[in-house]
């Protein structure tokens, strides 16, 4: 739940972010990538690779949902362990897309201030309006599929 400020999300008046380049939100404690059909598609795509090979590589099953798999220090597969960039990035999925728009991250002011502490970039940077936040708005449930397409 999101808090409100007379009916209104609390960062009705937008928030401001411009991605650094650190990497920071792509390492830390493990988590999960979800990933849907269609950026299973195109991830393999990028990369040259059937979805075949690209499951076998870069999936993992969690429930009756695909994730992408991490290192073993629980940074993305995909963040170059030396430059600190995503190897991915014209086709990273909509969950890395729509960081630090998650609903973890607005649920309150102090959420907020929180990741402006571990971001270089949240609170910072070109202004995002309260309708550019909504149609970026992710969290976990709403990116469902059940299983990544075949080739055919």
């Amino acid at each position: 739940m999101i808090g409100q400020q007379g009916g209104l999300p609390w960062f009705h008046e937008g928030l401001r972010f411009q991605c650094t380049g650190c990497g920071r939100c792509c390492s830390g404690g493990p988590g999960f990538v979800w990933v849907s059909a269609e950026e299973i598609h195109c991830l393999a795509q990028h990369l040259n690779m059937s979805v075949e090979q690209f499951q076998a590589c870069y999936l993992r099953t969690v429930g009756d949902r695909w994730s992408l798999v991490e290192r073993p220090n629980g940074d993305c597969v995909f963040l170059h362990p030396q430059t600190r960039r995503c190897l991915v990035y014209p086709a990273r999925p909509k969950q890395c897309r729509s960081w630090p728009f998650w609903l973890t991250n607005l649920r309150s002011p102090a959420d907020w201030e929180y990741v402006c502490r571990i971001c270089p970039g949240s609170g910072q940077g070109r202004l995002f309006s309260l309708d550019q936040i909504l149609s970026m708005l992710w969290w976990s449930g709403l990116e469902k599929d059940v299983r990544p397409p075949t080739e055919g």
